[in-house]
């Protein structure tokens, strides 16, 4: 099997399954709890905010766990509004962003929101003139995630924060796809509150987190216990937690720190350093797969057509539309060869609709359509691509003669 489905989901790395056994058998005690069986899993919960805060240049208490990104997307969305809705009722986003973004924003203009959304250049850059133009004395809320899930780019983050704070609004980033693959510095980009998800980053499934800056006055988004200082109830996921901070700790910090260590350097060292020597190497042997899958499609299939920017991408995304094929054929047969490819989002996965972000790109529905995504891991290999390119032209050409 060859698998490049790596923006869908990650296998579980072997470390963080082993930190995550005893949690289960041993120290399984509630975290609420205030004996020791208790204490111990509410522990291991602080050490996972401090390692996690530590890697955002953030504070311990400002980190919340979550099922995931789509909860933490939903929170920070519909949180804003609750605590900020005498201020004003208007959100700003863009029309690439995640469904669990898109969709909340949908609920939210049931309730009253007026949401302004954003379009995207042929690349999927969000226009920071027309930005400025929608913001109004009633925004609230500017919300535009650090990384496409579909096509890769990477938006203009800190020039959108430095907009929001100088205006004097919340800024969230759904950074799902970009938490663990590139070092994010919350205060430098004037980020509020910010989504991830463990199982983009070989951590367990179930399992992600929302910073919330102090400075964000917003309510509670499950109600019942004090858990999570009263803002999400409901008993934490302990195993969970310890497997989210060691794939964090995997991906953010040297083996030889301590969390004494990694609390006390500076932010620009963290900045610095928060991609480690051995994630760096992985980091650029998926960006050397990536830019050699790119340019061998673009050789060997004529009219391959990229979806996303050329370079600011993330490391292992590749898009591209095929016109005149059906990009679901085209997963079928490669799936027939062994290789896991997707045409988008697995959370679209069925959907008979065109992608949104490649309609919003300027693609046609056609061309929307007959778009696959390939995304890389650090395990995949050069002679992997060779074989893909090989099988990929195979299919492409086979289904074209087919429809003479």
């Amino acid at each position: 099997m060859i698998y490049l489905d790596h923006a869908a989901t990650t296998k579980t790395a072997p470390e963080v399954v082993e930190s995550m056994l005893p949690y289960f058998t041993e120290c399984y005690g509630n975290a609420g709890s205030i004996y020791k069986l208790g204490n111990e899993s509410r522990m291991a919960v602080i050490r996972a905010k401090e390692t996690i805060a530590g890697t955002l240049g953030a504070e311990a208490n400002e980190i919340y766990f979550t099922s995931g990104g789509t909860e933490s997307d939903n929170w920070a969305l519909k949180a804003v509004y609750e605590a900020y809705r005498d201020k004003g009722r208007h959100i700003i986003t863009s029309k690439v962003e995640h469904h669990a973004v898109l969709h909340t924003c949908e609920y939210l203009e049931k309730q009253g929101v007026e949401v302004t959304y954003l379009d995207v250049d042929g690349d999927g850059l969000v226009d920071v003139e027309q930005l400025k133009r929608a913001i109004r004395p009633d925004t609230i809320l500017i919300s535009i995630m650090y990384a496409n899930n579909e096509i890769g780019t990477l938006q203009p983050v800190k020039e959108i924060g430095e907009i929001a704070a100088n205006h004097g609004i919340l800024f969230h980033t759904d950074a799902v796809q970009a938490y663990g693959q590139l070092p994010i510095d919350v205060a430098a980009c004037h980020i509020d509150l910010l989504s991830a998800s463990g199982h983009k980053f070989n951590g367990p499934k179930g399992v992600g987190f929302l910073y919330i800056s102090k400075k964000a006055k917003i309510r509670s988004f499950m109600h019942g216990g004090q858990q999570e200082r009263g803002r999400r109830a409901g008993t934490e996921n302990v195993p969970g937690i310890v497997g989210l901070e060691a794939a964090v700790k995997r991906v953010y910090c040297s083996v030889e720190d301590s969390f004494d260590e990694i609390k006390r350097k500076t932010q620009e060292e963290k900045c610095s350093c928060s991609l480690i020597a051995k994630r760096e190497k992985e980091i650029e042997h998926e960006r050397m797969l990536r830019d050699y899958l790119i340019s061998r499609i673009e050789q060997e299939i004529p009219g391959a057509m990229l979806n996303g920017h050329r370079t600011k991408r993330l490391p292992g995304n590749v898009n591209f539309s095929f016109p005149g094929v059906e990009g679901e054929s085209v997963l079928i047969m490669l799936d027939m060869q062994g290789i896991c490819a997707s045409s988008g989002s697995a959370c679209t996965s069925g959907s008979i609709d065109p992608s949104h972000v490649l309609l919003a790109i300027g693609r046609s529905p056609e061309e929307a359509r007959s778009a696959i995504r390939l995304t890389l891991g650090v395990e995949n290999t050069k002679e992997e691509m060779d074989i893909v390119v090989g099988e990929l032209a195979r299919i492409v050409g086979k289904i074209r003669e087919s429809r003479l």
